[in-house]
């Protein structure tokens, strides 16, 4: 009894040492920050590129506390900054406060003015129209934040607004736990503003309103429409909540993600659909390691026969079947390895499934999911999921220069390599470069070239596709597609920002992945035809007032324009479709037509120079 009690004595002392160690090297609020904050990112995309600091920016969002570390890094070299970026640093570093256990004080026009009241029990600041708390024992932290905004839009085709409003919250307990929230309403309205002479139909009015949808070859954020008789709304629901300590975290969590180093749009995850809920996983043991893992829901868009509820009709003995949507899930991991300074290697895998609920081999962080779908699958000889893998790698030869690349691999033969075989591995590459502050402080020259095979993104089972809400979740022009994105950037003064932007996107040959016929469709000659292309170029001037509060003025030239293939078709290839799945085979102008309507929205068909301005409490 005696040896037991000593046996209770020794358990207590070592969890209570391991509870004492776990808190002694905690970190503050993990919590995402949204990619929509492109001006915190730029930010520290320039300090890195300039040698300053170091980030891992194949994995995106960052956390909050992880852009307060990497801030104070860069004040810990504020030698190495010039007069420009340390204003910069200092505006920041108020956005971050609450992450460094303190409160922020308000900058503006380069003078100090306090706004901060003490009381017995806590710090209470208020500014940049958000309310900071802080307890004494900094046991409690808490961010709220109004959201405010309106872009107008306006080129010859008339004038469309989109308006947002909302709030959001922040919270951090016990420097364990965080558990923040935000709402988002926003509207499309063009209806009445429209020229009627383009937009002929009030129904195409309204569409016109429109100019983000699944199918769209654009870089805007998805979004999944309400009803509306005038435009278009949606409500933007994000948040979650998550269990840290300086090691890693596990949380839940729903927010746009982003894998693959890219500046205009990765070829991996491109954060381009409607954000989806996830069970997220972070292991961060060593500075030269990182591991990332979740399990996604994704919005399939496709309706089960055999899941419905029925419904009572408003006439006596009639009822109505409502089918629910097929269930769909994601599975992924990235594993990113920091050797040395200058170099950085991701890879990892992932696995698309439809199962009528979660398969519990794919909660296994550390997986090759392809060889686990093998043993679910191949026994009963019945269709794989639809798994991936992919890469990237980061180079920085010397300051000033950042080379970076992403591979991603929906299938793989190493006898399609041979010259002799037609057929081409359904794969996507992305190739980048950033020159920054060499020879002019804030200028910036980028660049990205992406290509992506036929059958990259697709899949033969369309719940199985590598969408969400119809949305590609890789690269947003798809697959058989190219795009070119330069840009020239400045930053002359605090939180200025100016942009020239230069972009030529292609959409070759599109296919369906017909299963019978897909040995012949990836034969064909990829880049082959040209069916849509759309040349941008777009000036952008952006001055953060202060933290998160910025107004923008964009003045963008667009020519989007469709081509109709002169090859014969082949079996799979979109020329046109018939509501059951038939192929019409269009051809001449009603096929350009076709193209035109089903990759650009209306708005910005042919040539157009568009003009925005914009105002954002938030973003």
């Amino acid at each position: 009894m005696k040896s037991a009690n000593i046996y209770k004595k020794w358990l207590g002392f070592f969890i209570l040492s391991v509870f004492s160690f776990y808190v002694s090297f905690s970190y503050a609020q993990r919590i995402p920050q949204a990619l929509e904050y492109t001006e915190i990112y730029d930010f520290l995309e320039e300090l890195t590129t300039d040698g300053i600091i170091q980030t891992n920016s194949a994995i995106r969002p960052y956390t909050r506390d992880y852009i307060a570390a990497r801030l104070a890094e860069a004040q810990s070299k504020d030698s190495l900054l010039s007069r420009r970026q340390k204003a910069d640093l200092q505006f920041y570093m108020q956005d971050y406060a609450l992450e460094q256990d303190t409160i922020p004080v308000y900058y503006s026009y380069g003078h100090k003015h306090v706004t901060q009241w003490i009381t017995p029990v806590s710090n209470l600041s208020l500014a940049d129209p958000s309310l900071h708390i802080l307890t004494k024992n900094k046991i409690f932290k808490m961010r709220v934040r109004p959201i405010l905004g309106m872009d107008i839009y306006a080129n010859r085709k008339g004038m469309i607004t989109h308006r947002w409003y909302g709030a959001e919250i922040q919270m951090d307990i016990a420097k364990h736990l965080s558990i923040w929230g935000s709402i988002r309403d926003n509207s499309w309205k063009g209806t009445g503003y429209l020229n009627k002479s383009y937009f002929p139909t009030s129904a195409s009015q309204i569409d016109g309103a429109k100019i983000t949808k699944g199918g769209y070859l654009n870089n805007l954020p998805g979004v999944q429409y309400k009803e509306a008789n005038y435009g278009g709304d949606f409500s933007d629901s994000r948040g979650g909540i998550s269990l840290y300590t300086w090691w890693g975290s596990i949380g839940v969590q729903r927010e746009r993600i982003q894998w693959g180093d890219a500046q205009h749009a990765s070829n991996i995850l491109s954060a381009h659909n409607p954000a989806v809920p996830m069970i997220t996983l972070q292991l961060t043991p060593c500075k030269w390691f990182q591991f990332d893992y979740f399990h996604a829901w994704l919005v399939s868009n496709v309706l089960d026969s055999t899941n419905y509820y029925v419904e009572e009709t408003y006439r006596e003995g009639e009822a109505k079947i409502n089918y629910r949507p097929r269930s769909k899930f994601m599975a992924a991991n990235m594993f990113t390895f920091m050797p040395i300074k200058y170099i950085q290697f991701s890879f990892g895998n992932s696995i698309v499934y439809a199962e009528r609920n979660i398969q519990a081999a794919y909660l296994i962080p550390i997986a090759f999911f392809k060889s686990l779908d093998h043993l679910l699958t191949k026994g009963v000889y019945s269709e794989n999921q639809n798994s991936q893998a992919f890469a990237t790698l980061t180079i920085r030869p010397t300051d000033h220069l950042r080379l970076y690349g992403s591979f991603f691999l929906d299938e793989f033969k190493f006898a399609r390599l041979k010259k002799s075989n037609p057929e081409k591995n359904p794969v996507s590459y992305l190739v980048g470069f950033n020159w920054s502050g060499w020879p002019v402080k804030g200028l910036s020259l980028r660049g990205e070239f992406m290509r992506s095979y036929i059958a990259s993104y697709t899949h033969s089972i369309s719940v199985l596709a590598y969408t969400s809400n119809s949305y590609n979740m890789g690269h947003y022009m798809g697959d058989n597609a190219q795009s070119i994105f330069v840009q020239l950037a400045y930053r002359p003064t605090r939180s200025l920002r100016l942009t020239l932007d230069y972009t030529r996107d292609t959409k070759y040959n599109s296919y369906k992945y017909v299963r019978r016929e897909i040995s012949n469709i990836i034969a064909q000659k990829p880049f082959n035809e040209a069916i849509w292309n759309n040349d941008e170029i777009k000036f952008r001037a952006v001055y953060e007032v202060f933290n998160n509060c910025y107004a923008h003025v964009d003045i963008c030239y667009n020519n989007a324009q469709a081509t109709a293939p002169t090859s014969t078709r082949v079996a799979g290839e979109d020329r046109g479709w018939n509501a059951d799945g038939t192929s019409k085979n269009l051809s001449g102008a009603e096929l350009e037509s076709y193209y035109l309507n089903k990759f650009t929205p209306l708005y910005f068909q042919g040539k157009n120079l568009t003009f925005t301005c914009g105002l954002s409490f938030g973003f």
